[in-house]
């Protein structure tokens, strides 16, 4: 028995006539051109990252020398902006506003939308600081699980504390770094979890005395650049390029120098 044939409406027959034309435009678009990339960090990260005194809208500091010295080896003009609080440059890269950010720590989260570059920019060592006179034999995670901490919103100090804290810890988050030295040096919290570099520099510059680290550290994490998902810019050529220039930086050895300088810049001038 011989059957109909199958009939396609007008709009049917033009839709599958369409579809390869529109997917042949696609294929022939040029892929968007990387003129320029904005990068920024934690702004409240000295030795590493500020902002500057002079224009409240860059950032400075170590972290950004190692974004002067990239864009000289990229060819690309590298911006380092100020755009908000550390939570804030976190949302600005996730949404692909951001392209680059001077220095992460690696979290499962934060690879969903961002590459990282190895190696490294440089390893940190995050503390649990406390007032003087407090006795407590921090050794372990654990000592801290009945008592009321604090850190920055957004930190991060590896996946492993991270989880812990999450789940057996009461470490509240406020906005910034000076907030949460303030609420220890009161007695309105009984530790802080920071770096210890950072946390130093800032105690130095806001005359905050009768606050110490404890000698154990929480963890120690490498600090590395990351790539937005989102960004123009994020092609496997601009990757490649990127890697091999944090290769040649790490060679170098040019972040401890930048370092060094950027202490002194900081007691100079502070943010």
């Amino acid at each position: 028995m011989k059957m109909p044939p199958i009939r396609r409406s007008g709009w049917a027959l033009g839709l599958a006539l369409l579809l390869p034309l529109v997917a042949w435009a696609q294929a022939q678009t040029p892929p968007a051109v990387c003129r320029q990339l904005v990068a920024s960090g934690n702004p409240q990260y000295p030795p590493y990252l500020w902002r500057s005194a002079e224009n409240e809208d860059r950032l400075v500091g170590a972290n950004a020398d190692m974004l002067v010295w990239l864009s000289k080896e990229l060819g690309l003009p590298i911006e380092a902006r100020y755009v908000g609080p550390w939570g804030r440059v976190q949302e600005e890269t996730r949404a692909g506003r951001i392209d680059l950010i001077a220095g992460a720590f690696l979290t499962m989260a934060r690879t969903e939308y961002m590459d990282y570059f190895y190696p490294a920019l440089r390893e940190t060592r995050s503390v649990v600081l406390v007032r003087d006179g407090t006795r407590l034999d921090y050794r372990r995670w654990s000592d801290l699980a009945a008592l009321q901490g604090v850190t920055v919103i957004g930190n991060s100090f590896g996946e492993d504390f991270d989880r812990y804290a999450r789940d057996k810890l009461n470490i509240s988050q406020v906005a910034s770094l000076e907030q949460a030295l303030q609420m220890l040096q009161r007695s309105r919290v009984d530790y802080l979890v920071y770096e210890d570099s950072p946390a130093a520099a800032y105690q130095a510059r806001l005359n905050i005395d009768g606050i110490k680290p404890l000698q154990v550290a929480v963890a120690s994490e490498p600090l590395y650049l990351t790539l937005s998902h989102r960004s123009a810019c994020n092609t496997p050529e601009m990757r490649g390029r990127i890697a091999r220039a944090m290769y040649r930086l790490a060679r170098l050895g040019l972040m401890n120098g930048w370092v060094d300088k950027s202490i002194q810049l900081w007691k100079r001038v502070g943010p």
